[in-house]
């Protein structure tokens, strides 16, 4: 399963977010998204979780906790075609 972990500090790495959900089961990967032009961090990252109990049972625990001081948001991410980012004009 697939989870989105948002409001995260620009500090905050990806061996941080692995530590952090290893307690609730296997993390297959740990991957926070950055800006191309900047090199910083977006503020959100997507955590690989094979087994889905295992992921639910972190995302119950760990939504709205505190992580390098910022509460942290925890969601089961959404598929690329789910989101529009911005609206197509009508003609």
């Amino acid at each position: 399963m697939n989870l989105f972990v948002g409001n995260l500090s620009d500090q905050t790495t990806e061996q941080q977010l692995s530590e952090l959900f290893a307690p609730f089961g296997a993390v297959q990967s740990a991957k926070v998204i950055y800006d191309t032009y900047s090199g910083r961090s977006k503020g959100f990252a997507f955590i690989d979780m094979p087994d889905a109990a295992e992921a639910e049972r972190a995302m119950r625990n760990l939504n709205e906790t505190f992580l390098d001081r910022k509460a942290i948001v925890v969601n089961e991410a959404r598929p690329r075609a789910d989101r529009e980012r911005f609206p197509r004009p009508r003609y």
